[in-house]
């Protein structure tokens, strides 16, 4: 039919984030038989969030494991299976329930290859849901990016796309040290482009590189997680105004990809951080202070804006969320002000 929109070609199909990390999960239980998944309700019932639905079935009970509800507990026993020569991908059905884990993520995953000398490696993952969900409060709402990516001896991975997700766990899963990856309940359901190469068994993204999402001219942006669509939006909305913004999705957080920020800065002269998680200390914070001790900080035209979620515990109420969360006019507003118009 004339005028008929193309279709796009077969090769790029329409992924979740959902399918994108089930299918990270089958292929690495399928290629690596040290590989195995623990967690509450990841067997039986398919995953909190299905996930990993249909893996038990595909599996069995030695490699798709359902726990108590015990969070030290199985981190406790994933890090002593990591020690020990397998590679467990320890799920917590959100980041909030890490604390009750802390001390087995840090203290037993992240510091036993440095006070060893080496000889002792922790190739585990601790993956699930981080930040802001929808109406589900303070106690549930809260981002571990800084607090992980402060910690020596971790990789901190925070996927935004379907792309994102499948390549980030598969190299997380590969990695020899441990890895926590932060993912958005908010983007399980939604799909994204994948290519024929995003869908092969061997795709991998390297840990701790960015991805320039969307070239420009006039000022970067940089998020990871969720808020990289935000910036997209803000992109688009500006776009229109001639503004012209470069999107930088971080994809890692630590080690941090700072050399791809400064490069970008060094082109726009102009710097907007964005992520969902409190201002203090925060991810957009060492960015700003990156920026401001290397060769970058002299291309700067203005000073840089940090975008963030506000300082408080999450409230319930559905205007409070959303005045609490950062949304496509602070981008905006925060992209205005660091080119002063």
């Amino acid at each position: 039919r004339s005028g008929a929109p193309l279709s796009p070609p077969a090769a790029v199909s329409q992924v979740t984030v959902r399918d994108a990390l089930n299918q990270a999960l089958d292929e690495e239980l399928e290629r690596d038989e040290r590989v195995f998944l623990l967690g509450e309700e990841v067997a039986q019932y398919d995953g909190a969030y299905k996930i990993s639905r249909g893996l038990w079935k595909k599996y069995g009970d030695k490699r798709v494991i359902d726990t108590p509800i015990s969070e030290m507990g199985f981190a406790g026993i994933a890090v002593g299976a990591a020690m020990a020569g397998l590679r467990p991908v320890c799920e917590f059905m959100t980041f909030n329930f890490s604390m009750q884990a802390i001390d087995q993520v840090i203290n037993s995953a992240a510091k036993s290859c440095y006070m060893s000398a080496g000889s002792i490696s922790v190739p585990i993952v601790f993956r699930g849901p981080n930040g802001a969900s929808a109406g589900v409060a303070a106690q549930h709402s809260q981002c571990f990016a800084a607090w992980y990516g402060h910690c020596p001896g971790l990789k901190v991975v925070s996927p935004w796309s379907s792309e994102d997700a499948k390549g980030l766990l598969k190299a997380s899963i590969r990695d020899d040290n441990p890895v926590v990856m932060l993912e958005s309940e908010l983007l399980y359901g939604v799909p994204f482009e994948m290519s024929e190469q995003a869908q092969s068994k061997e795709f991998v993204i390297p840990i701790g590189k960015a991805k320039i999402e969307k070239p420009g001219t006039h000022v970067t942006l940089v998020a990871h997680s969720r808020p990289v669509g935000h910036c997209l939006e803000a992109a688009a909305v500006l776009s229109k105004e001639g503004v012209e913004c470069e999107v930088i999705n971080l994809r890692t957080i630590r080690p941090m990809d700072i050399e791809t920020v400064e490069a970008s800065v060094v082109k726009t002269n102009h710097l907007v951080t964005v992520e969902g998680g409190w201002p203090q200390f925060g991810v957009g914070a060492e960015i700003c202070a990156r920026i401001m001790e290397g060769p970058a900080f002299n291309y700067l035209d203005a000073p840089a804006v940090r975008v963030t979620g506000a300082d408080v515990p999450m409230p319930y109420a559905k205007i409070l969320e959303d005045n609490s969360i950062p949304q496509v006019k602070d981008i905006v507003f925060a992209v205005k002000k660091a080119l002063n118009i």
